[in-house]
């Protein structure tokens, strides 16, 4: 684009959609949505990896999120929408770069409702013995598609009150560790620093592992910028939510992982068996501290099912009012595009057939396609970042609401953690295939894309 050219909007029209999000909903799906099962059980096998040193990987991870959320931010305040950073990458890049990120996350969405839907039910049938697994499942799926068929308030009423049970859980969690580890807590003694001494039992590879596993117990922050597209107020909700976002990161994680490897051995079996926060709770002896964590699991899952859906139907909706979907899914009824919120909650539910039909090929196969998929999402937000962040100095300052910070400083540091992060997965059997998998997907689909962006400039 020309340096006289002003910056063009992607054809969408957001204004179709509900504004039914409050400034609560959106400050609650801010708060709540960094805590994910990813971090109740995930971050086990991190531990179990990385040892102690899991805080410094937590650490460095969440530092790179940081500036991605603030990329998107930046952007997100200046030009909301449904689109996120599909948007902007269309708008920054071009219309195939737009297509490849938006499918591409709109793939992960859909398998992650799946997979979710999965864990779900394991649970709840654990606690009834004999119900089938894909009956609970089902019943998840007909609630939330149900949920989000209805109204975009429906969505923001449930997430509100899920991410306000996960934080109380996680709040209460860290008062009861840090009273346990400053020696108050009655019934406990302070293990000091005896857990800590070995920090690095896994050496610069348990390291790595541990790195890896922390990246990815980071998503979800995304959704919070799709959802203020349909706020109240989009700019102020994107601005609040960013700017909150360092010290919730730095709480949540950093915090919970600092107080779980003082108060539990790392190379404890429970660590892993029974997910960090159960084993810190029963180490602590607080009666029932297992299906107390069970139940703030299950929310964790219940969220992450809602929250997926809603963010697969929004960018399947986006994609489509820009001309790169079938048409069927733009339409909108009563601020709902309830063909995408259809469409999102089918795949979610082939994903679940798969599961029990090719669990040890089809699924498999399409667990790696989407494995590195967040990363890919990531380079796109800050490339797309760095083209725009300079149209809009020229042209329309008065949108930089939100700023990255010592930018394009920052934003290049971004992105050579993220290469780095690449570079760790080629070197890991167990992320190589991941990292080779959602290569092939994004390839395919940036050929698609371009596809059809030259055959659409040709018209």
């Amino acid at each position: 684009m020309s340096r006289t050219t002003p910056v063009q909007a992607p054809p969408e029209a957001d204004a179709s959609l509900s504004h039914g999000l409050k400034q609560r909903h959106l400050s609650m799906i801010a708060l709540g949505g960094v805590i994910g099962a990813g971090l109740f059980v995930g971050s086990g096998a991190g531990i179990a990896a990385a040892g102690p040193s899991i805080v410094v990987a937590y650490v460095i991870s969440g530092l790179l999120v940081m500036l991605v959320m603030r990329m998107l931010g930046e952007m997100s305040a200046a030009y909301p929408s449904s689109g996120s950073f599909s948007a902007h990458a269309e708008r920054a890049i071009g219309p195939w770069a737009g297509f490849t990120a938006g499918w591409a996350f709109w793939v992960l969405l859909c398998t992650a409702v799946g997979l979710e839907g999965i864990g779900a039910a394991k649970i709840v049938s654990g606690w009834l013995p004999g119900t089938p697994e894909w009956a609970w499942v089902a019943l998840f799926m007909l609630v939330f598609c149900g949920a989000n068929l209805a109204a975009v308030k429906n969505f923001g009423e449930f997430e509100f009150w899920f991410a306000a049970l996960k934080v109380g859980a996680i709040a209460l969690f860290l008062v009861l560790g840090v009273l346990a580890i400053a020696g108050v807590l009655p019934g406990t003694d302070s293990p000091g620093t005896s857990n800590l001494t070995d920090f690095m039992p896994g050496g610069g590879e348990g390291l790595v592992i541990g790195l890896l596993a922390s990246v990815f117990a980071y998503g979800g922050l995304e959704t919070v910028t799709i959802a203020a597209a349909e706020s109240e107020d989009p700019v102020k909700g994107v601005a609040s939510a960013v700017r909150t976002a360092m010290w919730r990161i730095g709480l949540f994680y950093i915090g919970s992982m600092a107080v779980v490897v003082t108060l539990v051995p790392w190379d404890s079996k429970e660590v892993v068996e029974s997910g960090p926060y159960v084993a810190t709770l029963d180490t602590l002896g607080i009666p029932g501290a297992g299906q107390l964590m069970n139940v703030v699991v299950l929310v964790a899952l219940l969220s992450a099912m809602n929250a997926n859906i809603y963010g697969a139907s929004r960018i399947g909706y986006s994609l489509v009012r820009r001309g790169q979907g079938p048409k069927a899914l733009g339409r909108v009824s009563g601020g709902v595009p309830r063909i995408a919120v259809l469409a999102s909650c089918v795949f979610g539910f082939v994903c679940v057939v798969l599961s029990y039909w090719r669990p040890d090929d089809v699924f498999p196969w399409l667990l790696n396609m989407i494995g590195a998929v967040i990363l890919v999402v990531w380079i796109f937000i800050a490339v797309s970042q760095l083209r725009l962040r300079r149209r809009l100095e020229r042209e329309a300052p008065g949108k930089l609401v939100v700023r990255m910070w010592a930018f394009p400083v920052l934003t290049w540091v971004a992105l050579a953690g993220m290469a780095a992060i690449f570079v760790l997965m080629a070197r890991e059997p167990e992320t190589r295939v991941q990292l080779y998998s959602t290569g092939a997907m994004t390839l395919v689909l940036a050929a698609v894309g371009y596809g059809w962006q030259r055959a659409r400039a040709r018209r």
